[in-house]
């Protein structure tokens, strides 16, 4: 019997890169919408799939809620066209139900949904495609490492042990012989606190040096530390990303997460920030 898991072909698309943390709460998904932001606003042709099917949180902050994808019809086959903002191309589960309900489904049947969210999507040429992951490592995250070929996966983690904890398991799986998909880098959320009227203290509330150790025991490196900011989450709140807000230390801190991303998927274009 052929148990071969046929791949999902993205002719268009030049990198997939998939954002995982392992656990809810460590701000994931606030970096996947903003990494997404900071490539396009660098001149990537940049798209972002909402891979949480149960819980779709990036249709709110980018402030397009009540946006519909166009479908259209070419040969029989249904496509849907994304939704555009900040220059993002977006699909999401959250387009398409009710956002006062939950979905029941099954491992299998969220499963589906992704894959289709990806493939029945007519993307044009993208430069980099940002697959936000559910926390944890169930169908979804298998399902989307089998199906497609990535070019690598970023772990999101706080400072604290057990959100290290929880982002070695979502690791490990990458780092499976059997799979193996290349880990880009270790980026730190929430890594200290800095008061507005006092610029330059730093209060490490949940810790310290929690992602340059993960990034050492992965065999990576830190690519970024993202510090913890009010306005970000404020901001993301009424659909406005972190170049909405006044903490410039935050826009540094995406902005060097994308030059490392972009120096290692070897993407070198004009910077095109507007």
């Amino acid at each position: 019997m052929n148990t071969e898991i046929e791949k999902i072909k993205l002719e268009n698309v030049k990198n997939v890169i998939v954002v995982a943390s392992g656990k809810g709460g460590v701000g994931k998904s606030t970096v996947a919408v903003n990494l997404a932001i900071s490539l396009a606003r660098n001149g990537m042709k940049v798209a972002l799939v909402d891979g949480d099917i149960y819980g779709p949180s990036v249709p709110r902050m980018f402030g397009i809620e009540d946006a519909k994808p166009q479908v259209y019809s070419d040969n029989g086959k249904e496509t849907m066209i994304p939704v555009e903002r900040f220059g993002v191309k977006i699909m999401s589960i959250g387009f398409f139900v009710n956002r006062s309900q939950s979905l029941i489904w099954r491992g299998p049947m969220a499963s589906n949904a992704i894959t289709q969210l990806i493939e029945n999507s007519d993307w044009g040429e993208i430069d980099v495609m940002i697959i936000d992951y559910p926390p944890g490592t169930g169908d979804i995250l298998l399902t989307t490492v089998q199906k497609l070929e990535l070019t690598g996966a970023l772990i999101v983690t706080t400072p604290q042990e057990i959100a290290l904890n929880d982002a070695r398991k979502a690791a490990s799986l990458f780092t499976n012989p059997e799979i193996h998909v290349p880990i880009l880098g270790v980026i730190e959320n929430m890594s200290w606190f800095t008061p507005a009227k006092h610029p330059d203290e730093k209060y490490f509330i949940f810790g310290k040096d929690g992602g340059k150790t993960l990034a050492t025991e992965l065999n990576t490196s830190l690519i970024g530390q993202i510090p913890l900011v009010q306005e970000i989450g404020e901001r993301a709140e009424i659909g406005l990303s972190i170049f909405n807000q006044t903490d410039q230390s935050v826009i540094k801190a995406f902005d060097m997460i994308s030059e490392a991303i972009l120096e290692q998927i070897k993407i070198v274009e004009p910077n095109a920030r507007t």
